[in-house]
């Protein structure tokens, strides 16, 4: 099921405003599991940098048989990345509840919904093939013109740029619209294109808002920056209600 557009238009500052109170209804909840995700995470990390440094042929770990080194980093890897899933999904699904009006309890963000963690995953790496089969056009297009005249290479770096721009803002809710928008990845780019397209210039004006919080936040260094991501993922799904509907099309909330 494709998300279509609500056609209602993004307001900024109401979506600032809608994230933080949302995270506000329960923010130790968002905090807490914030921090479990990074202890869950910290092993895989230290198993893939132990296999990773094998491979790098480092003195202090040549006891390693060097296809241990390789397996440790594929499953340091795999874990890293099946942690993350799970976190992701974990906050969208808590800043979707507190949008509601409830306040998400602890277990809305621990269950583990494994579909939905597969869709996000496929839709991030459709994602990153997108850009890399840009990427690959825009190289060839930049040999074959630097046949011609040396100069004529910066045509398709430009044209790669400008691409990558409007791309990177279409996909602003990409996680969003895989989880609660659309259940095939494919339709979750191709709706955030229909619906984000329209309101191009706004929601780059959410990014730049964003940004800018971002940067505020790192003022207070660590502890700013760790507060402001789950208040950051209220926001935009904030934004992303306005744009995509409040509808959960892909039934995320409803117990496994």
């Amino acid at each position: 099921m494709a998300t279509t557009p609500t056609g209602s238009n993004l307001q900024v500052l109401k979506a600032v405003e809608d994230g933080w109170n949302a995270f506000c209804k329960a923010p130790w909840s968002f905090l807490l599991f914030q921090i479990l995700v990074g202890v869950v995470t910290l092993p895989f990390i230290g198993i893939a940098a132990l296999g990773g440094t094998r491979i790098a042929a480092v003195k202090e770990v040549a006891w390693l048989h060097p296809v241990l080194g390789y397996l440790l980093l594929v499953v340091g890897l795999i874990g890293y990345i099946i942690v993350v899933l799970w976190g992701i999904v974990g906050l969208i699904r808590g800043a979707w509840t507190a949008l509601d009006g409830q306040k998400p309890d602890f277990a809305v963000f621990t269950r583990w919904d494994q579909s939905s963690s597969w869709r996000l995953l496929g839709s991030l790496i459709l994602y990153i093939v997108v850009i890399a089969v840009a990427s690959v056009i825009a190289y060839l297009i930049g040999l074959g013109l630097g046949q011609i005249n040396q100069a004529l290479i910066v045509i398709p770096s430009i044209a790669l740029a400008i691409f990558a721009i409007w791309f990177l803002v279409t996909q602003q809710f990409l996680v969003q619209n895989s989880l609660l928008g659309s259940k095939n990845s494919a339709n979750a780019l191709r709706s955030g294109i229909d619906v984000i397209n329209p309101s191009w210039w706004i929601v780059l004006w959410l990014l730049i808002v964003e940004a800018v919080i971002h940067a505020t936040a790192a003022t207070f260094h660590y502890g700013g920056l760790f507060v402001m991501v789950p208040a950051m993922v209220c926001i935009s799904t904030a934004a992303y209600r306005q744009l995509f509907g409040s509808t959960d099309n892909t039934g995320l909330l409803k117990p496994n």
